[in-house]
Formats: C-alpha cells, sequence, structure tokens
C-alpha cells in the first residue's frame, strides 16, 4: 500500500480519544511510508491526522474544492494540494489517487465519503479496500444500520462485506495492505 485516503471530520469531537486516533493513525502512515490523501483541511481531525504524517517525515496530498480555499480553511503546509471544482471533484480525485480507504470518526461528510466509495464498490467500479476505523465504538451504528439495510430486503446480504469495521490501527493497515 503506497497511497491510503483518510475520510475523517473537519472537527474534533468532544472525545479526546478521536483526536489520538488521528494523531497515531498519522504517525502510523509516516512511519510505514504510506503517502496520505485527504480532504485538504487544517481543522479538526483531518489538520491533526495530516501534521502527524508531516510531523513524522510522511507525505501528504489534500484535495479541496474551491469554495473551502476561498475559506480559509485549507492546510497551507501539504506537500500537495489539488484545488478542484466542487465536493464530487474532490471525492473522484481522492479515489483516482488512493488505493485503498480508511474512515475515522467525523460528521455528515465523512458519513457521505464513506457511503459513496461503498457503494462505487458495491457497483463494481472498483476493488480497494475500505475499513471503517472505529475507535470507541463509533461505527458500530452505521454496521447495524448495514445489517438493517440487508434484514428489511433492500439490499443483498453481500453488502456487509464491501468494508471490514476495526478498532487497531496497526490491524487495520496491515488488513488494508
Amino acid at each position: 500500500m503506497k497511497t491510503l485516503c483518510v475520510f475523517c471530520g473537519s472537527s474534533l469531537g468532544f472525545k479526546v480519544k478521536h483526536r489520538q486516533l488521528a494523531e497515531n493513525l498519522g504517525k502510523q502512515l509516516a512511519r510505514r511510508n504510506i503517502k496520505l490523501v485527504y480532504g485538504g483541511g487544517k481543522i479538526g481531525l483531518m489538520g491533526v491526522l495530516a501534521d502527524a504524517v508531516l510531523e513524522n517525515g510522511g507525505v501528504v496530498t489534500g484535495v479541496i474544492p474551491e469554495f473551502l480555499m476561498k475559506s480559509e480553511v485549507a492546510h497551507s503546509t501539504l506537500t500537495e494540494m489539488i484545488v478542484v471544482k466542487d465536493m464530487h471533484a474532490r471525492k473522484q480525485c481522492m479515489y483516482s489517487l488512493s488505493r485503498g480507504f480508511v474512515v475515522i470518526p467525523g460528521g455528515i461528510g465523512t458519513l457521505d465519503e464513506a457511503i459513496e466509495i461503498i457503494t462505487w464498490k458495491y457497483l463494481q467500479l472498483h476493488k480497494k479496500p475500505v475499513i471503517m476505523l472505529s475507535n470507541d465504538h463509533y461505527w458500530e451504528a452505521f454496521s447495524s444500520l448495514i445489517g438493517r439495510i440487508v434484514v428489511e430486503g433492500f439490499a443483498p446480504k453481500a453488502i456487509e462485506g464491501l468494508f471490514t469495521t476495526l478498532d487497531d490501527i496497526d490491524q487495520a493497515l496491515d488488513t488494508i495492505k
């Protein structure tokens, strides 16, 4: 695994555990020489993650829409910043640059990114690994919702295998490799 996309929050959330997860994931990416591709922000878990990669000698590519560049949330010291037209172009660019995906805690934007990349996998547009890194059981409700979708007959059981939910960074990076 040379390049990994991480979807995460532009907020820190209330739990210090989530900030620590972002920081530890960033350190591990740098140590393993895995290039980070992410949303390009300097705020929230995104900023913590990118800073941890950079502070540990890693490489970071941010992908950010023009309108977010103007609102001054862009990280200014990344290895590379790609500015795109809109949010859809951002997801497409992040997808094309990455060999796999890790989703850590975040808000509705993170959920949107996770759903879209899982949907693309369901539609057989890619075979890249998707890991939901469930710090403090964060993604348990998501996994339950997917199970409910299956039970209610809105999708085949196979959708449950489109992503893997783990709670350990090393295990996640080893699995995705």
